[in-house]
């Protein structure tokens, strides 16, 4: 099975077996009929992914890659909050009457602040970065801005990516708030891992490690009985993971400019509410 898959297994393994539940706490996610969504969860999980080795896609289910290629591009790229700029539906349960998102994610990292070299966005100043000064502890973006948290429709989960050069080599830090196992953790691993790849190849360097780092992981009551199938299947390899590499501007990639050769996955025969 991929490395992935074997990541996942354990981790929820150690949730259901070790985790704590929030049963006796007023939580804030409701199921569609107004139930309260509450979760079992543990504290502080740490996964490190060799993107030398193999690419971390799950094939226990099947992970949506280019879906989530896109949504990664309508973020980083776009720098967008506004819904039409998505190839999905994924972001529509928290758009609001402007079509938008609030000052949320891409809004974030599209804000420019002066630095003594010039004007620059989150984006591009790692990318300067990289370019110029990759031997800085200083490449890294944060999107958990407290002053406009009141007007984002959804707080940021994946909030914080640390980059750093160890000589040819990028690697990267994920920081994570809270995290929905069933339905986002691979989304979210295989979003960063393409990014880390993206700025890897943009700055001349090969890509190393992505440290995935999660506060509060956890597994919905409602969605127990679909990981706890996926935990009796037995993986597949992982596909080879393959890139445009006459691309070097970031912002010329495409969900089109990847491909996952071989990419085998089980069937996965459950709805999956979810929790707003």
């Amino acid at each position: 099975m991929s490395y992935a898959d074997e990541r996942f297994i354990q981790n929820c393994r150690e949730i259901l077996s070790d985790g704590v539940w929030d049963t006796d706490r007023e939580v804030r996610p409701r199921w569609e009929d107004g139930t309260p969504a509450h979760t079992i969860k543990k504290f502080g999980i740490i996964n490190r992914y060799d993107l030398q080795k193999e690419f971390p896609i799950l094939t226990l289910r099947r992970t949506y890659w280019k879906t989530a290629v896109d949504e990664l591009l309508w973020i980083w790229q776009k720098k967008s909050n506004r819904i039409a700029d998505l190839g999905s539906h994924v972001w529509d349960e928290w758009a609001g009457e402007d079509g938008t998102i609030g000052k949320a994610y891409g809004y974030q990292l599209g804000i420019k602040h002066q630095y003594k070299e010039g004007m620059f966005d989150q984006v591009d100043r790692v990318i300067y970065d990289l370019k110029h000064n990759p031997a800085s502890r200083r490449i890294l973006t944060n999107i958990y801005n407290f002053e406009d948290l009141h007007e984002m429709n959804l707080y940021p989960c994946a909030y914080s990516m640390t980059f750093n050069v160890s000589g040819n080599t990028l690697n990267a830090i994920l920081n994570q708030r809270s995290q929905d196992m069933l339905t986002a953790n691979n989304w979210n691993v295989v979003q960063y891992a393409v990014l880390t790849h993206m700025m890897a190849q943009v700055a001349g360097l090969k890509a190393g490690e992505l440290v995935h780092v999660i506060a509060d992981c956890h597994i919905y009551d409602r969605h127990i009985p679909a990981v706890k199938a996926m935990l009796e299947k037995d993986g597949y390899p992982a596909p080879t993971f393959r890139m445009d590499e006459s691309i070097t501007d970031f912002y010329a990639f495409t969900k089109d400019s990847f491909t996952m050769e071989n990419y085998q996955y089980h069937p996965f025969d459950f709805e999956i509410p979810m929790a707003i």
